[in-house]
């Protein structure tokens, strides 16, 4: 059936031309609310050429030569469009994409990202199917739709193909066509010749694909929404950066580090945790940088494997969710919380505040999951607000209430399991845990004698103070055993799986002995910021004592080397004066 079309439009003289309503263009673009949600489309689209063997996507900043401006390009190796696909790619609502790995399905990506950031792109792409190489220029510029008032609106191709080393068109419908498609791409994109059109495929090589995006939005007070100048290694968003809470003002830096903050406005931070499982032979190259994946749950403290099982529909197979819950490895002195929920290796929702903010339990809990059966809103940024989606949110804030429940006295709460609550104030009572905590705390180990002034002005509560990360049946020996619990602790540093079965569906009521150690947060928090402000401080001066250790050594050296030319100088003078005189 696409081959008789196909055929149609040939004979037609149409196939040089792309239909698209210009009316769409901007308002489908809405869709995308958030910049980087826009730009994580355009990533997607060379993943999905992982399969193709595309091995990195570059997302970097050029210049339009016409007026200077600073323009935003995307380039993958992956394999590329044929005539054919650059006109479906052009084209709204059309996809091929039916594989149930492909993270695009609705062919409409394209579209709405691209005019998300800018008024107009422009793209190259090239392609070998069996022994033809196909070179196709596309325009979908939203400029030249509005300023010449159309209102039926065609968007113009260039197709060339590589005959005995020379590119030559490739005309399907007139030569008339071609010409004006010509034209109106030289007019309306960056670039002014035949030859600086063509000059764009010498990056791609032999395959691939180039999107640039040019006359970039702006925001309310006329600067670009996208900052591109004050970190020559990321891309800003620069109405996100705003100021977050926080009781000092070191704590307020080290809040605004953490990746929750910074996915908001950095470029750089939200594609490092943009993928689940990192790609294997394939980069996210951001402004000639390599970025860094991070998996989330590799950097939690006290983790536990919660398995969920969602009963999708009657008659499907049983579908089986891990669900990768612990505390932020800066707990308790971050309140950071919230669940990252993946579909198809791709992040929907990042740090999803499913329990009220405010509230202290649940605090720096942070969990990882992917959610495959449920399917994302169009723009990737959330799920459709489906029965699955609802009881979803319902077994996660269970998830998370469990888990506070039989770990917050890991990080200094006090404990809510009556068991472990008994065990817990035995166990200081004794001073055996409690010795074995200082013993094995890291900021101990790291700080040494200042650590010990600081336990001893902290007083009563310096057995709380706990290490980065440790076993808590090792030091504890505790196992719960409630009914309703399903919580184990190890004696080994392993992950437990509990079976979402024996979580209740009605929500844990937490009781008032729940409520935080008075004035212990407070204190341990003020300690914390400021032993890792004092261990900051001592390796920046460690940085310049080996500094200063380096020159002094040059200048003895060079010492060294001026006191032996004057030895042997003194001893040439010596020897001059002991000559007899001629």
């Amino acid at each position: 059936m696409l081959l008789a079309i196909v055929a149609d439009v040939l004979e037609t003289g149409d196939f040089d031309r792309a239909r698209v309503h210009p009316k769409f263009l901007h308002t489908n673009a809405t869709s995308h609310k958030w910049a980087f949600g826009a730009i994580a489309e355009l990533l997607d689209n060379a993943v999905d050429e992982i399969c193709n063997g595309a091995t990195f996507v570059k997302v970097d900043k050029s210049i339009n030569l016409k007026d200077s401006s600073p323009m935003l390009v995307f380039q993958d190796d992956g394999g590329g469009m044929d005539p054919e696909g650059v006109r479906q790619c052009m084209s709204l609502g059309f996809s091929t994409k039916k594989s149930k790995t492909t993270i695009g399905q609705y062919g409409n990506g394209f579209k709405t990202s691209t005019m998300r950031l800018g008024a107009d792109a422009i793209v190259f792409t090239r392609a070998i199917r069996g022994s033809n190489v196909t070179l196709s220029v596309g325009l979908l510029s939203y400029t030249f739709l509005r300023r010449t008032m159309k209102d039926d609106i065609v968007v113009p191709v260039l197709d060339f193909q590589i005959q005995d080393d020379h590119i030559v068109p490739l005309v399907y419908g007139s030569q008339g066509d071609w010409d004006s498609s010509l034209k109106i791409i030289l007019d309306w994109s960056p670039f002014s010749s035949m030859g600086e059109l063509l000059q764009q495929f010498k990056d791609i090589e032999s395959h691939g694909t180039k999107v640039v995006i040019y006359d970039l939005w702006m925001n309310d007070d006329g600067l670009l929404e996208l900052d591109f100048d004050d970190d020559d290694e990321d891309i800003l968003l620069r109405d996100q950066a705003k100021a977050t809470a926080g009781t000092t003002k070191i704590q307020k830096e080290i809040i605004e580090q953490h990746i929750s903050h910074r996915l908001r406005f950095s470029l750089r931070a939200y594609t490092s945790i943009l993928y689940l499982k990192k790609y294997a032979n394939f980069q996210i190259i951001l402004r000639g940088k390599v970025v860094e994946h991070i998996n989330i749950a590799h950097d939690l403290k006290f983790k536990k494997i919660f398995t969920y099982k969602p009963q999708v529909t009657h008659d499907s197979q049983v579908v089986s969710v891990k669900v990768d819950v612990g505390f932020a490895k800066e707990a308790p002195v971050l309140g950071i919380f919230g669940m990252n929920v993946y579909h198809k290796n791709r992040l929907i929702m990042p740090f999803w505040k499913v329990l009220q903010e405010g509230s202290s339990r649940g605090r720096s809990v942070v969990g990882v999951l992917e959610a495959n059966f449920i399917e994302p809103a169009h723009d990737k940024q959330d799920f459709e607000r489906t029965p699955l989606f609802i009881r979803l949110e319902t077994k996660l804030r269970q998830i998370i209430i469990e888990y506070w429940k039989n770990n917050c006295h890991l990080i200094g709460y006090q404990p809510m399991n009556p068991q472990l609550k008994t065990q817990y104030k035995a166990a200081k009572g004794s001073g055996g845990p409690g010795h074995q905590f200082q013993q094995k705390s890291s900021t101990a180990q790291r700080i040494g004698a200042h650590s010990s002034s600081t336990a001893q002005r902290i007083g009563a509560h310096s057995s709380n103070l706990l290490p980065e990360t440790y076993d808590d049946a090792a030091v504890f020996g505790l196992r719960t055993n409630g009914a309703g619990s399903g919580l184990q602790f190890s004696g080994q540093a392993q992950e437990n799986s509990t079976n979402s079965a024996s979580l209740e569906e009605d929500l844990v009521n937490i009781a008032s002995d729940a409520e935080l150690d008075p004035n212990f947060i407070e204190k341990l928090s003020d300690e914390n910021i400021s032993l890792f402000t004092r261990r900051e401080e001592l390796k920046q001066r460690d940085t310049q004592l080996k500094q200063t250790i380096l020159e002094l050594e040059h200048e003895l050296e060079e010492t060294k080397r001026k006191c032996s030319q004057l030895s042997t100088e003194l001893q040439v003078r010596k020897s001059q004066q002991q000559l007899p005189y001629m």
